[in-house]
């Protein structure tokens, strides 16, 4: 528990760092950088990651860095009162259909809310908590409210469900051409620091 609650902390910095750095006169702002794409090698605490759109990016990694690896999980896994990220984008039936769902460890506070994301153009991230599942044509429907509101998301065979794996993680599972998520930090000068590794392993990617 006091591992997920660092993490969280941590994540909640590197939100908040910019604008304490531009109050404080400090060293160059960073802001939340997403990073996804697949190892090219990691040498120390540097992890060199090429990057969905092309370029490689060098990322820093914290000397205490965390590494996560994730679970297939089905929807029946799923149930009233557990916390999700969900992200959607709009079908043509005019609903929101999910491409992934991540099941949160129940000890990870984070803050429920629905926002643009950029996995894919135009899609949103739901972080919210579970009301129901339902059964609905070919799929099924997770309803979810979160601060500001509810919302109903199809789930179909390509929608891909996820959870944290039971097992810690380690640094040894960065190899090289696995597939990586990492909310990095990006200063002024274009570099990337990273307190987390969201890492591949036995050929679960982070879909995220």
């Amino acid at each position: 528990m006091r591992k997920n609650l660092l993490l969280a902390a941590a994540l909640v910095l590197v939100l908040a760092w910019p604008s304490f750095a531009a109050a404080q006169g400090g060293p160059p702002q960073a802001r939340p950088a997403p990073i996804r794409g697949t190892i090219v090698k990691l040498d120390g605490n540097m992890l060199a990651v090429k990057t969905r759109e092309g370029p490689t990016d060098m990322v820093m990694l914290a000397p205490n860095f965390a590494v996560r690896t994730l679970v297939r999980e089905k929807l029946s896994d799923i149930h009233a009162g557990d916390f999700v990220g969900v992200t959607s984008v709009m079908g043509k039936d005019g609903k929101p259909h999910a491409v992934e769902v991540h099941v949160f460890p129940a000890t990870l506070n984070i803050p429920d809310s629905q926002f643009p994301y950029d996995l894919r153009p135009n899609s949103t991230m739901t972080n919210a908590h579970v009301t129901g599942i339902a059964k609905a044509g070919g799929g099924s429907v997770l309803s979810v409210n979160y601060k500001t509101g509810s919302t109903d998301v199809v789930i179909d065979k390509k929608t891909v469900i996820v959870g944290p794996a039971p097992t810690q993680a380690t640094a040894a599972d960065l190899k090289p051409h696995r597939a990586v998520y990492i909310i990095a930090s990006k200063k002024d000068d274009g570099s990337f620091a990273a307190t987390n590794v969201t890492v591949e392993k036995n050929g679960v990617k982070p879909p995220m």
